[in-house]
């Protein structure tokens, strides 16, 4: 099971987040997101949305630190990349 994190470089809502993806698929995601603790409803389309203070637990829990754009060719090459406006919700794939 591989799961990847980018550096925590996304505002919102007064804070910077990470985002934590799958190359593999949306069960391993959920799974590892689970055992950190994550809710579900941090799940949107494709990733999970996570906070800066939350990446350390992330990457002790093994998963891989890598860049934005890496996250994103690896959703693609994996065929899990959603954009918005796709149809995919939040929550469960």
């Amino acid at each position: 099971m591989t799961v990847y994190i980018d550096p925590p470089a996304w505002p919102g809502h007064g804070r910077m987040w990470s985002h934590l993806v799958s190359d593999a698929s949306y069960d391993e995601l959920h799974l590892f997101a689970e055992a950190l603790s994550v809710p579900r409803r941090a799940f949107e389309r494709d990733h999970y949305d996570l906070p800066a203070h939350r990446y350390a637990d992330a990457v002790a829990a093994g998963a891989v630190e890598v860049s934005s754009r890496e996250v994103v060719r690896l959703l693609w090459g994996a065929g899990l990349r959603r954009r918005k406006g796709s149809g995919a919700g939040t929550g469960s794939p």
